[in-house]
């Protein structure tokens, strides 16, 4: 238990060097952009990245999930050589780790339940910096993974080296999810390049599924899932289902609650069972029949899901976003100071603030009245009488919480009056 809390409070330290980092190549994406009449963002669905990569983050760091399996118990069971400590173990272990990676990154495009665990990522119609934090809550909720880490366990490679390369390899991802950088010549023969990974992201049917490597390119060129990006076929971003909401919380879950209902209502029990483990996106012929969805029929007529906006709702999703991010930065800089019910708090308190303001940028009704019942919440668990912790632990934390919530409470208010317009067609 005390490793696992120092694992975390190491992983909360690493993200907040990391964190900014990740901001302010993001701020230059859009300043080069803007800069070259080129911009590849827009601003609710850029908060949207953001606000799923905080949702992955706060799971982790509360450590929510269930290890079916675990990297140690199968190098202490399979591992036939025991190489020591060195450059070339390392080289060893991160290529054992992308080869994990591509594999799993493989099962996810492959199974309606794995499909869940990455829609997430998939989910933003742009392409750039912030889309590689899209992150789902659902993809290590249950650990399995080390499956595919076979070979580093074969090797002997020790599970400290997985723990420091993970979020190397992690991080090393993020680079090339950008529509800014062309092809990089012999690069593309060895690693995963921008113009690669915007084929994976893409959903023609030219490039559906292909490009499926995390660092080196190897992989997709040895399991036939290789696609280059051509200059006849534009990339057009999303999912063949546009989500059709700001909200990652929704994302995360809206493919697994779509699987719950075809198996509730197809009248096969076979069915009911064995379409969780089917390829992606099939269903049940008799659901289908009487249960059709909606396809798209011609991917570069697609509209773009873009509910319209006022000044007003632009500023307050800013207002929204800074403040979650003060509530970010707090909540990391002082986890190792947190008792693991404060933890709690501060991530039902994050997890709740994305939401709800991303719900009301959606333009849901029944989002304001979630908003206003959280937002009085808040304040009787700050002022109520005998509740005076927060104030005599951090009272700037206490007053700037409560301000929040006040201004969340008029803004709702204001806003009910006026809510945007949301559109939904493809």
């Amino acid at each position: 238990m005390q490793y696992l809390f120092f694992k975390m409070e190491t992983y909360a330290n690493v993200l907040l060097i990391a964190l900014p980092s990740f901001m302010v190549l993001i701020l230059i994406e859009i300043l080069y952009g803007l800069w070259r009449k080129n911009l590849t963002y827009n601003l609710m669905d850029t908060i949207s990245s953001l606000s799923a990569g905080t949702t992955n983050m706060i799971k982790d760091l509360l450590g929510i999930g269930f290890i079916i399996i675990s990297y140690p118990y199968i190098l202490d069971t399979i591992a036939l050589i025991q190489l020591e400590e060195s450059i070339g173990l390392y080289l060893i272990a991160l290529v054992c780790m992308d080869f994990a990676s591509y594999w799993n990154h493989r099962l996810n495009h492959s199974i309606n339940i794995f499909w869940n665990r990455h829609v997430v990522h998939h989910s933003s119609e742009e392409f750039n910096l912030a889309c590689a934090l899209r992150q789902s809550i659902s993809k290590n909720i249950i650990g399995f993974g080390a499956l595919f880490l076979i070979p580093a366990a074969l090797f002997g490679v020790p599970p400290k080296i997985i723990i420091v390369l993970a979020p190397l390899h992690l991080f090393g991802q993020f680079w090339y999810h950008t529509r800014h950088i062309g092809k990089l010549g012999w690069l593309e023969y060895i690693f995963v390049t921008p113009s690669q990974h915007r084929v994976h992201h893409a959903i023609n049917k030219e490039y559906v599924d292909k490009n499926l490597s995390a660092i080196f390119c190897i992989w997709d060129r040895l399991f036939g899932t290789f696609q280059e990006e051509l200059a006849e076929v534009p990339c057009v971003y999303g999912t063949l289902k546009p989500v059709q909401t700001w909200n990652p919380i929704i994302i995360n879950f809206q493919h697994n609650w779509g699987l719950a209902k075809d198996a509730w209502r197809a009248k096969n029990w076979g069915d009911k069972f064995k379409l969780w483990f089917m390829p992606t996106g099939w269903r049940p012929k008799d659901v289908a029949d009487r249960f059709p969805i909606s396809a798209i029929e011609n991917i570069y007529a697609l509209e773009k899901y873009a509910p319209k906006y006022s000044t007003l709702h632009k500023i307050i999703a800013v207002f929204q976003f800074v403040c979650l991010n003060i509530f970010i930065y707090v909540f990391l800089s002082s986890f190792g100071d947190l008792s693991v019910g404060s933890q709690l708090i501060f991530g039902l308190l994050i997890s709740t603030t994305i939401f709800g303001f991303t719900s009301i940028m959606d333009g849901h009704k029944w989002a304001f009245f979630f908003e206003i019942s959280r937002s009085f919440l808040g304040l009787l668990f700050l002022l109520y009488p005998f509740k005076l912790t927060l104030w005599e632990i951090n009272f700037p934390l206490a007053v700037f919480t409560t301000t929040y919530f006040i201004a969340t409470l008029l803004t709702t208010f204001l806003m009910y009056q006026s809510p945007p317009e949301r559109s939904i067609s493809f």
